[in-house]
This record gives structure tokens, sequence and C-alpha cells, in this order.
């Protein structure tokens, strides 16, 4: 009896551990990123299917419905329906969601770069409406774009109502892009790869899993609703000679020029609405009116308004070679303009469709040109129109992969691969020459937001070794403990698998909880020990002189949970174990070591800053200054704003912050350069007494006592003298730049400069 009752307390113990350690595996990253992709790849899906729906919906009441109803003579209403477009986008972006103004991909990055990948719920919402609308109603503009912004957007909900940690949100928002897309062009590869070349610029297994998971996901719903079709019907099309590669490189240079060209003249569009003096809600609305005489002008060409809209439809027909060498280098020059009208005025929509148009037409012509003077060895234009819609893209985007994959996957057309392979790379290259950003970063970068180069993180990986970041006490078993005491070990440290070694520390193996698992639901574990189920072959291990990188893909490639390190080849001594969690508190220490060097490095060269000074100048009314931006200013690398005074306030400065009438706009410069500022500053006029002085710098660090002075302020509600501006502050190892409601703490090291005499006061203010 006493046996019987203690085989049941045995398997009570048992089950207990296993419920424990089943619910626990539930919670490991793969089962998370499985379960929460596929639930952003649905959400996506479905977005997506709406959103088209909601576009033709909108399409069909704004140039069908209306018209009829209101008896518009054909082709007034061209001229109206834009304009009564913006009527609806331009308040509805302006007092909701801002950032669902534009094309949507950069507004995406900037979340994943700045924020963690958390985006507000209402921009789906918000985006939806806009870019439908837009869309619907004539805006030279495309889906995609805005389609990856919704998914995103579904994908940062989804990790935030979860309460996931950012870099786990930043993936899904990455999964949303692809789903979006994916289900958009019935192209799932397509859309996995633009998440991982354009949002996230990698390209690991953990993060291609995800977004494939996703992009799946979402196109089989979409060919549920919208059937299994190509975006595009196209003839089939081969190369036809190996001379004609050199035809098709001529195209990539061409492509580049007109990628860079197109996302030139969309900022200078954008410039150039923003310092129209007009109220910003209602810019959409001119700008529709413009648009819409483009397309009565495209209406009386052949009796379609071609510049509308996605353009899909005149796409197809340029694939197919039916366009004139005319007409389709007219539309080239229209949408360029349509489209950089449409987004620069305020409109919401992508830039793929209007990349692939132009493209299309730049093919297209190229190929009746090149067709026409070497009839036996090239192909119909249609190939080149083909050809020249990846390449214009890349040269646009900088993303040959994404346009490639796409292409393909919208067109079928594996044949003509080859020239879609180097048009898309020569593209890039050549458009990289011009400027290393793409229509994406440079709208970032003109924002104040450069993106870090996935080479960073490897070059830092590759500085870190394996025996820098190891735990060399690691939790070890033996090949003949009880696989029931085994269990325990795994209940008690929470790990996912241990390495085994023998009596002198040799690495004979690793054991899995999985594996164990298993084995206790097919044969049981009495009796049983380490050695039934620990893993002998092909043992993941690397030497304590291997870098980081190395054992990313060790624990990748084979999962398990932990990697050991052994002393050599030779002799598999264990010197210990490494975890994801080793890993990413080494990479944290590094990331804090080289954050505090260049703190150190900046901070040497602005104590040597002996000719340099704060100038302050004042605006009168009659400045030319007054209504531009801060960016536009162009004050040269070796001087910068820091800050404005509007009626005794002080205004944090944004390279979109409005300069008015009456501010006080603090510069620091060069003393050399005091003149050369001044002048440009007041437009080469006289500088009224007065307005401007020159105040000598000098670097002041404050320590913030604990519980005294500024310890607990927001940075905004310090009182701060006039001329002191405070630069950063220095948390324990970690540099935190200031802004209005950064909150100061005890023991936090806050770096002034300023006025000499006003240095004191500050001092003062943060201490006393």
């Amino acid at each position: 009896m006493m046996t019987s009752n203690g085989q049941l307390h045995k398997i009570q113990r048992m089950w207990k551990l296993r419920k424990k350690i089943y619910y626990r595996m539930l919670d490991t990253d793969a089962a998370l990123t499985l379960g929460t992709a596929l639930l952003v790849g649905i959400g996506a899906g479905f977005g997506a299917v709406i959103f088209r729906r909601l576009i033709e919906s909108i399409h069909q009441f704004s140039f069908s419905d209306v018209p009829s109803f209101l008896g518009l003579d054909f082709p007034l209403h061209l001229l109206l329906m834009p304009a009564l477009g913006g009527l609806v986008v331009g308040p509805l972006v302006y007092y909701y969601a801002r950032e669902a103004k534009g094309h949507g991909v950069p507004e995406v990055m900037e979340a994943l770069e700045l924020r963690g990948g958390i985006i507000r719920p209402r921009v789906v919402l918000i985006k939806a409406l806009a870019s439908s609308v837009c869309i619907g109603t004539g805006g030279s503009v495309g889906r995609e774009g805005p389609i990856a912004q919704i998914g995103s957007a579904i994908g940062s909900v989804v990790g935030q109502v979860l309460k996931l940690p950012k870099e786990r949100i930043r993936t899904l928002v990455a999964c949303g892009a692809a789903g979006g897309v994916a289900a958009t062009f019935n192209a799932p590869i397509a859309g996995a790869i633009f998440a991982l070349e354009v949002l996230l610029r990698r390209f690991g297994s953990l993060y291609f899993g995800a977004v494939v998971i996703s992009a799946v996901t979402a196109d089989v719903i979409a060919h549920y609703f919208e059937g299994d079709q190509r975006a595009f019907l196209v003839p089939d099309y081969s190369l036809i000679s190996g001379w004609e590669l050199l035809l098709y490189t001529l195209l990539g240079l061409l492509s580049a020029a007109g990628g860079v060209i197109f996302y030139r003249l969309l900022y200078y569009s954008e410039d150039a609405w923003a310092r129209l003096r007009f109220p910003e809600p209602l810019k959409p609305v001119l700008g529709g009116i413009i648009l819409g005489m483009v397309g009565i002008y495209t209406f009386q060409l052949d009796g379609v308004p071609r510049i509308f809209g996605v353009g899909y439809s005149t796409i197809e027909e340029a694939l197919s070679g039916n366009m004139m060498l005319e007409m389709a280098l007219a539309l080239l020059v229209l949408k360029l303009f349509s489209t950089t009208l449409t987004l620069g005025s305020g409109g919401s929509g992508g830039i793929f469709a209007p990349s692939l148009f132009m493209g299309a037409m730049l093919g297209c012509g190229y190929g009746h040109l090149v067709h026409s003077l070497f009839p036996g060895f090239t192909a119909p234009a249609g190939a080149y129109a083909l050809v020249g819609m990846a390449a214009f893209f890349s040269g646009a985007a900088h993303a040959p992969i994404t346009a490639v994959f796409i292409l393909f996957e919208m067109t079928g057309q594996y044949e003509i691969i080859m020239p879609l392979m180097i048009t898309s790379v020569i593209s890039t290259l050549i458009s990289r020459g011009f400027s290393r950003d793409s229509i994406y970063t440079l709208k970032l970068k003109r924002r104040g937001v450069v993106l870090q180069q996935d080479q960073h993180d490897i070059d830092l990986m590759q500085g870190i070794f394996a025996g820098e970041a190891m735990n060399r006490y690691p939790e070890t078993v033996t090949m003949d403990m009880p696989l029931d005491h085994l269990m325990e070990e795994f209940a008690r440290t929470h790990y996912q698998a241990l390495p085994v070694v023998d009596a002198q520390k040799r690495l004979n193996g690793i054991v899995n909880i999985r594996s164990m698992d298993q084995l206790q639901v097919q044969e049981g574990l009495d009796e049983k020990t380490v050695s039934d189920i620990a893993d002998i072959l092909d043992l993941p291990s690397v030497l304590s002189n291997d870098p980081l990188w190395m054992v990313l893909r060790h624990l990748e490639e084979h999962g398990g949970g932990c990697v050991p390190v052994i002393k050599s080849d030779k002799d598999p001594k264990l010197l210990g174990v490494l975890r994801r969690i080793d890993i990413i508190r080494a990479y944290n220490k590094v990331i804090t070591r080289k954050a505090s060097q260049q703190h150190q490095e900046e901070m040497l060269t602005l104590r040597h800053l002996n000719q340099a000074g704060l100038m302050q100048v004042q605006i009168s009314k009659k400045s030319p200054l007054v209504g531009m931006k801060v960016r536009e200013l162009e004050l040269g690398e070796d001087s910068l704003l820091v800050s404005i005074r509007r009626r005794n306030k002080l205004r944090v400065v944004r390279g979109d912050t409005v300069l008015q009438a009456e501010d006080q706009v603090m510069i620091f410069a060069e003393h050399p350069r005091e003149s050369q500022l001044r002048e440009r500053l007041n437009g080469n006029k006289i500088v009224p007494e007065g307005s401007s002085e020159t105040i000598p710098v000098k670097h002041r660090e404050v320590v913030i006592p604990s519980g005294k002075g500024a310890s607990g302020m927001l940075v905004k509600d310090l009182n701060l003298p006039e001329n002191c501006v405070l630069v950063r502050i220095l948390r324990g190892e970690e540099v935190i730049l200031p802004r209005g409601n950064t909150r100061l703490q005890g023991e936090d090291r806050v770096e002034i400069v300023g006025h000499e005499e006003q240095l004191l006061q500050a001092e003062s203010c943060l201490a006393a």
C-alpha cells in the first residue's frame, strides 16, 4: 500500500512538473512568434481586402454615381472629383493623424527607428480612409504604401495589446507590412522581402520566418476574396540575344536617373507646397484642381484620364506593346508631375504604383526606340516596359531584391529574369552614386532621422567574443542522471536545454526539454536516464575566441536554447554556456561603452571650440526668414540653430518649425562666420541695431543632487537663463538627448553651454 501511495505521489509530482514545463514551452519565442505573426497576417489580409473594396466603391461613386446624379457633362467631373477628394483628405489627415499624410513607408520606418514600432491605433482607420478617398477620386498615387502602413499599424496594435517588448513589436510591424504587400500584389515572397529589405534592413532567420508566416497568411485570405490571378497579364517575353543585355544595361542607367529625378522632384514639391501661404487642410483641394486639369488634358489625348489612380490598365497596355512611343513618353512626364503634385499638396497614397507606371512608360518608349534600330536581336517594347518597371523602382527605393521578386510574382515572367536582375542592380548602384538616401530614407533624413545601417550591428558583434559574454558557471547534468531528476532541474532553472558533461567537465552532449517530453508521452520516464535522450551528434559548440555573430547563427540554425563554449576541438572541456540573454547583455554593454566613447569625443571637441559662440538674432517683421522652415535656412555644417524663443517661451527646434516675426533665434557658430550668417539671415540687408549679438560660449557640467534642485522636474519647466542651453544629460553610462518632457533625476550629469556670467545662475537653478 505504501508502495502504491508512493507511486501515486510520484505520478502526481511528475504530472505537475510536466504541466509547468508545458505551459512554459507555450511561452517560448518560437511559439509566440508563430502565433502573433499568424494573427497579424490575418489582420493584414482582411485589411488589404477591405481597403481595395473601399477604393473601388469610392471610384465607382465618384466617377459614375455622382456625375450621373448631378448631371455633370463629361469630362467636367474630372476637374471636380479630385478637388472634392482633397476636401475630405486634407482635414481628415490634418486634424486626426498627420502621419497618414504622404506615402506611408517612411512613417513606418520612423516608428521602427525611434519608437520601437509603436504606431497609434487610429492610424489604421485614418490612413485607410484618407488613401482610399485620395485614390478613389483620382489621386495619382498607389495603394501599396498605404496598405503597408495599415498592416504595420495592425501589427503594432497587436503587440501593444499583448504588451510585448519593443523588439517583438518591431517584428510584428514588419509582419503587418509584409502581409499587406503580399495581399495587395498576390506576391507573398515579395511581401516578405520588402519587409526585410526596406523596413527592417536585415535578413535574420527569425525575422524571415515571422514575415513569411504573415505574408502567406494574408495572401491566402486575399485569394479567397479576390481570386488567384496575377496583377498583370503579360505576353511571354524572353532574352532574344546576349547582346541585348547591353541595351538593358543602358535602360538601367536611364531608370536610375529617372528614379533620382522622381524623388528629388517629390520633395521639392513638398517644400514648395509647405511654403505656400494657404490653409494647410485645404491644400489638397488646390492640388486636386490642378490634377483635374491634367486629367482633362490626358483625356483629350486618347479619351482616358490615364494619370488618375494607380494606372494598372495603362501599365498593362504598355506591357502588351500596344502603346506608341510618343504616348509613353508623354505619360511618363505627366505621371511624374501628377504624383509629385498629389503627394506634395498633402494627398495620401503610395509611390510604388507610380514608380511602376513611370518605369513601364520609360521602358516602353526605350523599347520602341531600340527595336526600331535593332529589330533582329531585340525583344518587343513590352519586354523593356516590364524590365523598366523593376529598374525604375530600384532607382527610387534602392530595393533591387524586392523589385525583382515583386515583378516576377506579379507577371510570372521567369524567362526574362536575367535582364530584370541586371537592370535593377545597375539602377540601384547608379542611384546610390547620386545619393545614399532612397525615396524612403531621404524623407526621414529631412526630418533629422538618420537610419543606422545593419552593418553597425554586425561590426559590434564581430568585436565581442564568446569568452567575454559566456556564463562561466553554467548548470550542467550528467549522462547517468535519472530523467525525473532532470525534469526537476528544468523546472528549477527555467532553461530549455542543458549541457551534458562527464566527471572531467568534458562536453558529452546537450539535453533538450522537448526530447524528454516526447519520450514521456511515448514510453514514460521510468528507469530512463539522460543518455537516452541527449543529443551527442552535430553538437553546436563554439570556442572562446569565436565572435558572437557565430553564436547567434548556431542558435538560429540549431535552436536548443544554449550554445556550449569549449576549450578546443581536441579538448572539449566545457568553459561556459551562452544563451540569448547572455548575448543581449554583452551587446548592451558594448553599445553603452560605444555611446560613452562617442560622448567623450564630442565633449572634447566642444571644449576646444574656443573660436565659437552663441549668436542671437531677433527676426524682424520684414525679414525674409518669416514663414520659412528651419530646415530651409541652410546655415552650413559648422553652424547650428539651438533654440527659438517666442513670446518669452522657449520652443523645441524641429526641421518643420516655421519661423515667425519677433522670434529670438539662438545660433551656435564659429566667430569668423558671424558676418556671413548675419548677412544670410537678414537677406543682405543692414542689421538693425540691437537685433543681433554674439555671446562668448562656455561649457559646464552640473550634477543634479538627489531630492533637491531640478531633480524630478521636466526639462520644459526649467527656468534657465535666456542665453543658456541644455546640451545633453548623462545618466549612469547612458547619454540622453534632452526633450521637453524629459524628467531629470538625482545624480544626472547635465551639460549646459551659454554666457559665462549666466552659467552660475543656471548651475544654481539646477543644483540648489
